[in-house]
């Protein structure tokens, strides 16, 4: 999928290194620069891709994902915004409405090392249809040989909030993954808490954790690829890792049924605390990954 995206015809070219291409219904903005590529879809201000000179792709992106107005992409880093998870309401979209609407590219710049690139959300008549609330969220993104991503989000409201990433992997059932804290809440099994005896999860089967004393860095050590990557969280209070394992993979249909295999998601979240914007004093979200050895 990422090297269709590469290869789709360029609608603008906004400057040497960024350019605005269709892919089926949405917009995308392809970064092809000497030290980074990258790709964004402006529905969700979501990156699709990120692969920093002379590394594997990080990040992962289905192959199966429809890129339709108003459905979410599975892949890459999902903007989970002003809830996570389902909603409480039923018949509102799950993670959120930010995934499904279009943001728009506020401000670019680019120089030696790589790209800086702002996307805005503001409330609107479609966000009011699942929210009352009036808003402004900024999403911002660096790519080099670092990835940062942040959320800023301005009003007056509480949320919960989630960078959903999808990390490429080579084979799920050679992941460890270390740096999430010790106590989680198991939601594959009934949201019971229990402990990392060992500090290290694997995933043999369908994970799904919610981490309350979440650490500030995870490291994913991927024996398959021969890397390990660096996951730097900040402004969160949790850390979420999951995998759905073969038996949910095969139910989704914009995944392969052996998707499951080559990701595995280490997510910066605020969950189980939510957050707090006022006008004074505006909510933040953030990760910075890396890929740190091979």
């Amino acid at each position: 999928m990422i090297n269709k995206i590469f290869a789709l015809p360029v609608v603008e070219q906004i400057t040497p290194t960024l350019s605005l291409r269709k892919m089926d219904e949405l917009d995308v903005i392809v970064v092809d620069h000497p030290q980074v590529k990258g790709s964004f879809a402006l529905q969700g201000a979501h990156l699709l891709s990120w692969k920093p000179q002379g590394e594997e792709e990080v990040l992962w992106l289905s192959g199966n994902t429809p890129f339709k107005n108003g459905v979410a992409l599975r892949g890459g880093v999902p903007v989970c915004w002003p809830w996570f998870g389902p909603a409480k309401q039923q018949g509102l979209p799950a993670h959120g409405f930010a995934r499904n609407l279009p943001w728009a590219l506020k401000a670019h710049n680019e120089d030696a090392s790589g790209v800086v690139l702002t996307f805005e959300l503001q409330s609107s008549d479609a966000s009011r249809k699942f929210w009352p609330h009036d808003f402004t969220v900024y999403a911002r993104y660096k790519l080099g040989a670092t990835c940062e991503m942040e959320l800023e989000a301005h009003g007056e409201f509480e949320t919960t909030s989630a960078l959903h990433t999808y990390f490429n992997v080579g084979d799920i059932a050679a992941v460890k993954v270390s740096g999430l804290g010790d106590r989680f809440i198991d939601k594959v099994n009934d949201a019971k808490e229990d402990a990392l005896a060992d500090g290290v999860q694997t995933f043999p089967d369908r994970t799904d954790r919610v981490y309350l004393n979440a650490e500030a860095c995870s490291l994913i050590h991927d024996s398959a690829l021969n890397r390990t990557i660096e996951v730097i969280h900040s402004h969160n209070a949790n850390v979420v890792a999951w995998n759905p394992g073969p038996a949910l993979s095969v139910s989704m249909t914009d995944m392969p049924d052996d998707g499951y295999k080559t990701f595995v998601c280490v997510e910066s979240v605020n969950a189980t605390v939510p957050q707090k914007t006022t006008e004074e004093k505006p909510s933040r979200l953030a990760q910075t990954i890396r890929v740190v050895k091979r």
